[in-house]
């Protein structure tokens, strides 16, 4: 057990003035689920993870650069819920995210409606697919 007075900090201006609290990282992960709700409505809105742009840099340059033995495919689909494309780039409802695309042949893609991660796999003479169901 951590000592009662390294829980909570209060942190002061140079002026005196109260300026935040500290919690330990013990004590917010007790109290966390909790008050964290409470501290979002208090501010007005709950921060949400920023989406990091699609790497679509990258799909362009996999496309110029990776020499294929069969037709380019812009296909995708997800074995965990079904969803498919038959062409991900002109997709209207965008129902899969870019995560990454190598030279290599590895794209990765994120699948809206599930969550899971696909990987797509472009070897010499093949396609493999493989899908990772989210652990939400």
């Amino acid at each position: 057990m951590i000592p009662e007075s390294d829980k909570i900090t209060p942190l002061y201006r140079r002026n005196g003035e109260l300026h935040g609290v500290l919690l330990s990282p013990e004590l917010w992960e007790a109290v966390k689920d909790e008050i964290g709700p409470i501290l979002c409505r208090a501010v007005g809105m709950c921060a949400q993870p920023e989406e990091r742009p699609e790497p679509l840099d990258d799909w362009e340059e996999f496309k110029a650069y990776w020499d294929f033995k069969y037709p380019f495919s812009a296909a995708v689909e997800c074995a965990e819920c079904g969803a498919h494309t038959d062409d991900w780039e002109h997709d209207e409802d965008h129902n899969f995210r870019l995560s990454a695309a190598s030279l290599g042949g590895l794209v990765v893609f994120e699948c809206r409606h599930c969550k899971s991660r696909i990987l797509k796999r472009h070897f010499k003479d093949a396609i493999k697919f493989e899908c990772r169901p989210c652990e939400d």
